[in-house]
């Protein structure tokens, strides 16, 4: 759980991607709805969260609302809840034929062609060895998160390399050959490059054309506009042990660069739960397709072979401990993580979802 948080927003889906079960008319009852609610005043009584949005539908729409210390429609910056957006704008661009899954990454992004692999790293100053990658960086690679690409707050090495150089983890040399080995990383913002090279777009317009607007998502921008910002969540940290609020951040009017495929979003519950529900009914929502179903099936399928997600430390301990659930036994798709059948979660996921 991460220590640097928003006043959580919370989007609960009832189904998988992998097997979804045939749709039936799942509604909650009265008693199950109160203890919702109740567990969620519960969480803010214990310190869990500083306030509670959330959401829960199914393919036909919501199940349930409910929000405590917050309205419905506030205003959240969603972080790495971009990534499926950029993940299924890949899809889209593999459908129109404008690129393949399988693709080098070196055919749309220069310096690509030529990557390098940490061999040797020295933790008291910085310096390290590198010698060329065995294996080549695919978009199949980047969509699964073994592209060899790392985050800087989850790895020690990127920790060091980024603090010291100043650069993107994208722009380093590689923690791992690509298809090796999985790590939590930039690799999305990696694909957002792709999706600007191949549609000649900043992602803002191209998301808003052909994923926002026809999705309904009328809050979701990586900007806010001068008359919703009264709607933005506030920022909170618990890294000394216990919640205190944030600065208030600055949050641009309007999209301002640089746009990452990685996160940066903002949106609300509801906004988010149409993107979710278009995933649930196989690519569609309220007559707008976004993908075919064979493209919603292939992203929940795995797609890192015989390895598994791996559990990512802490480098960075003001903004994480060490996650995920599922780390050693879970899979990963072409952009989302694959819950195993784990005795351990299932209290918390079923398998596949």
């Amino acid at each position: 759980m991460k220590k640097l948080v928003l006043a959580c927003g919370v989007v609960a889906v009832t189904a998988s991607l992998v097997a979804q079960a045939p749709a039936t008319a799942l509604r909650f009852t009265d008693v199950g709805k109160a203890a919702l609610t109740a567990q969620m005043n519960g969480a803010i009584k214990l310190g869990y969260a500083p306030a509670i949005v959330e959401i829960v539908v199914d393919r036909d729409g919501a199940l349930y609302r409910g929000s405590a210390g917050l309205p419905m429609n506030t205003i959240f910056n969603i972080a790495s809840m971009t990534k499926p957006v950029t993940s299924v704008a890949i899809m889209m661009l593999a459908e129109q034929g404008k690129l393949k899954i399988d693709d080098p990454v070196s055919k749309y992004l220069d310096g690509y062609d030529n990557l390098q692999v940490i061999s040797k790293f020295n933790a008291e100053d910085g310096t390290y060895e590198t010698r060329p990658a065995k294996t080549v960086m695919t978009i199949k690679h980047l969509l699964a998160h073994t592209s060899g690409i790392g985050y800087s707050f989850t790895n020690p090495i990127e920790y060091a390399l980024v603090n010291k150089t100043k650069k993107g983890e994208w722009e380093l040399p590689l923690l791992d050959d690509p298809g090796t080995k999985f790590n939590y990383s930039a690799s999305t913002r990696v694909l957002g490059f792709i999706v600007e090279k191949v549609t000649g777009s900043s992602l803002e317009p191209w998301y808003q054309e052909h994923i926002f607007k026809p999705l309904g998502m009328v809050d979701t921008s990586w900007a806010v506009s001068a008359d919703k910002q009264s709607r933005l969540a506030p920022q909170f940290t618990r890294a000394s042990g216990k919640m205190e609020p944030l600065p208030k951040a600055t949050v641009p009017v309007v999209p301002t660069a640089p746009i990452r495929g990685d996160g940066g979003l903002y949106s609300t519950v509801e906004d988010y739960s149409k993107f979710v529900r278009m995933l649930l009914n196989d690519g569609t929502l309220g007559g707008a397709r976004i993908l075919s179903p064979a493209s919603v099936k292939l992203m929940g399928q795995n797609a890192m072979g015989s390895i598994f997600v791996q559990l990512q430390p802490d480098a960075d301990k003001q903004r994480t401990k060490p996650f995920p659930l599922g780390a050693g036994k879970d899979k990963f798709g072409l952009g989302f993580q694959i819950a195993a059948d784990d005795p351990a979660t299932k209290d918390y996921r079923s398998p596949g979802a």
